[in-house]
């Protein structure tokens, strides 16, 4: 019994070792399956982390890169922003280029139109110059025949008088007029223009030219000593006296016809010394420069020479 006894006992000892045994082995397993897996996990966070850093280290040369753009891009954002400005100030200055360009062209429009109407109103007055020309060449024509005419006159008379070829004027030395700074006519004065008024007026008043005379008139001219105002004084009352002389009835050297005649075309004015007579060494030559002048203008010779005159500066203008 005793020894069934022990046997018992050993059997059971042997069965709790053996399990003893078996749940130390099944433990080790398990420490050995945790070891690997926690092993396992820290090769695999070891893995993780580093490609963590791997791709923080791509983080931040991707931000870097970013940043280099960004610079760029800022860098061409400011470019834009002067050439935005720039095209703004361009297109200011345009704007400001365009409504000079529309003043500019509509100030030439006005200078065409002006220019049109000069034109216009040269070719009325070229209209009128043609209308006029034969009556010019006839002025003309009879300037020089009356110039002739007088210049035959007076040619081998004793007068001693001379025919400007270019005017017809007849110019007087005032000394066989007049006595110095004196404004009476002398007795030989009246009796020069006794003389001379008769074949003068025969030929500006005669048949063949006295449609054409509209004016005669007498000037007279002193040297240049003295006042000037008291040289025109003299020189008005010097040519009065002649024009009293010719165109009084009292010395019977005309016709009444012609006497009446005369009186509707003289005028007597005074030059003063505003147009002296000038030596061959350009002095004055003072004797000469005191006289008086006679002169005779033509119809339409002065709108003629006036309208030649217009003519010429619209030409010089256009």
């Amino acid at each position: 019994m005793l020894r069934n006894h022990h046997r018992k006992q050993d059997e059971e000892t042997t069965y709790w070792l053996s399990y003893s045994d078996m749940m130390a082995a099944l433990l080790l397993t398990f420490v050995l399956i945790i070891s690997f897996t926690v092993l396992h996990a820290k090769v695999q966070y070891d893995e993780k982390q580093q490609e963590l850093v791997g791709k923080e280290n791509e983080l931040i040369i991707q931000r870097l890169a970013l940043e280099d753009e960004q610079a760029v891009v800022a860098q061409q954002q400011s470019l834009l922003d002067e050439q935005a400005s720039t095209l703004s100030s361009q297109e200011e200055e345009l704007a400001a280029q365009a409504k000079l360009l529309a003043r500019q062209q509509k100030t030439l429009k006005d200078q065409e139109e002006a220019l049109r109407q000069q034109h216009v109103l040269l070719d009325e007055l070229q209209e009128v110059m043609e209308s006029q020309q034969a009556k010019l060449d006839n002025i003309i024509g009879v300037r020089s025949e009356l110039i002739e005419a007088l210049k035959e006159e007076f040619e081998d008379s004793d007068l001693h008088i001379s025919v400007d070829e270019q005017t017809g004027a007849i110019t007087f030395d005032s000394s066989i007029l007049f006595e110095y700074n004196e404004e009476s006519l002398k007795d030989s004065g009246k009796e020069f223009l006794a003389e001379f008024l008769p074949r003068y007026v025969r030929i500006l008043l005669g048949s063949r030219y006295r449609q054409y005379v509209s004016e005669i008139i007498i000037e007279g001219h002193t040297d240049t000593t003295g006042d000037y105002l008291f040289n025109l004084k003299l020189s008005q009352k010097r040519a009065f006296s002649v024009a009293e002389y010719c165109l009084s009835e009292d010395n019977d050297i005309l016709r009444a016809s012609e006497l009446e005649r005369l009186r509707s075309l003289v005028t007597a004015n005074g030059r003063s010394y505003s147009s002296p007579v000038y030596k061959e060494d350009g002095t004055v030559d003072m004797d000469a420069s005191r006289r008086v002048e006679v002169l005779f203008r033509l119809k339409d010779e002065e709108m003629i020479r006036e309208m030649i005159e217009i003519l010429s500066s619209e030409k010089e203008n256009g």
